[in-house]
């Protein structure tokens, strides 16, 4: 069993995947496998690829599989069958990681920590650093602390490919990126979180976020802004579902949903005229103002706001202590 099975979905990445799979040969340690699947790309991504295994001359095994276009979620989710690493990790074929990463993780790895948390930074297309995403920093502790101090100190909580997972508990708990939507992690991460018994959140940057000009996070249409709106909505009607079937106590519930209510009102911001309207009435059906604390009387005014009004009531979407 190699320590980490690195999870790489591919499509249409011909100009980005060869950095993105050298960056994982080329690992300090070598005790893990890629498991590269072809999400039914239709440029010169395959070619690329078997090019780098038919000259792949490391201790890693590169796994190749190809299947119909049908998704990122559905990519990953079908990497995670094929893997047989004591713990996951994706890495998106326009990105890259540094060399030292896993080394650097390797300590948590022995100690079977579910869930391993390091830092990101996000790269222009000549690979120069726009930004580094700091956050909070954490010895081992339960995903309900970890949650609560993440939720509260870090912006980006949800991102996927900044955790390692240990494979068992990842499968145990059942846990899959919903297909065929937008902000998949947001679905999430947040619920794997939350059901870890052990997290770490280290002091290391090693993973490098390319910020593509024509990215879906970089180029937005109308049609593609409503959709994203909706699959926030598929996602916030989800986890509410799940948070109801959890045996946490109620006051960690109620935190847990106002961080998926924030996002969800946040979503409404990006849309504008009547689809924005839309959108609210359909917030408005799940009496969203109950998730927010009124344990004061500024609390109380802000969900009286909600209640009756949400385009007065959008913030900025931090969660409330």
């Amino acid at each position: 069993m190699p320590k980490i099975s690195v999870i790489v979905p591919v499509y249409n990445t011909e100009k980005y995947i060869k950095k993105c799979i050298m960056s994982i040969l080329n690992q300090t340690m070598q005790d893990i496998e890629i498991i590269i699947v072809n999400d039914g790309s239709t440029d010169n991504s395959e070619n690329i690829i078997k090019e780098i295994m038919n000259n792949n001359n490391t201790k890693i095994e590169i796994k190749y599989f190809l299947k119909e276009n049908g998704g990122l979620s559905e990519a990953r989710n079908y990497g995670v069958k094929q893997a047989t690493g004591k713990y996951l990790s994706f890495v998106d074929s326009d990105d890259y990681i540094d060399e030292n990463l896993y080394k650097n993780l390797e300590k948590y790895i022995d100690e079977n920590i579910d869930v391993i948390k390091f830092k990101m930074e996000t790269v222009d297309e000549n690979y120069k650093t726009i930004e580094k995403l700091d956050g909070p920093i954490f010895e081992t502790t339960t995903g309900e602390n970890a949650f609560k101090n993440m939720c509260i100190k870090d912006t980006f909580l949800d991102v996927a490919c900044i955790y390692l997972y240990k494979r068992e508990f990842f499968i145990g708990n059942n846990f899959e990126y919903m297909p065929n939507t937008y902000h998949e992690d947001f679905g999430l991460t947040p619920l794997v979180i939350i059901q870890a018994k052990t997290l770490v959140s280290t002091k290391y940057f090693g993973y490098y976020y390319l910020q593509r000009k024509n990215s879906i996070t970089s180029v937005e249409n109308k049609e593609k802004e409503i959709k994203k709106a909706y699959d926030v909505l598929k996602h916030y009607d989800n986890a509410m579902k799940k948070i109801d079937e959890m045996q946490i106590y109620e006051n960690f519930k109620k935190l847990i949903r106002r961080y998926y209510t924030n996002t969800l009102l946040l979503k409404a911001k990006t849309l504008e005229g009547k689809e924005q309207q839309n959108f609210i009435e359909e917030i408005k059906k799940r009496k969203v103002y109950k998730n927010i604390k009124a344990e004061n009387i500024k609390q109380f005014i802000k969900r009286e706001i909600l209640k009756f009004n949400i385009k007065l009531y959008i913030g900025d979407g931090k969660c409330q202590k």
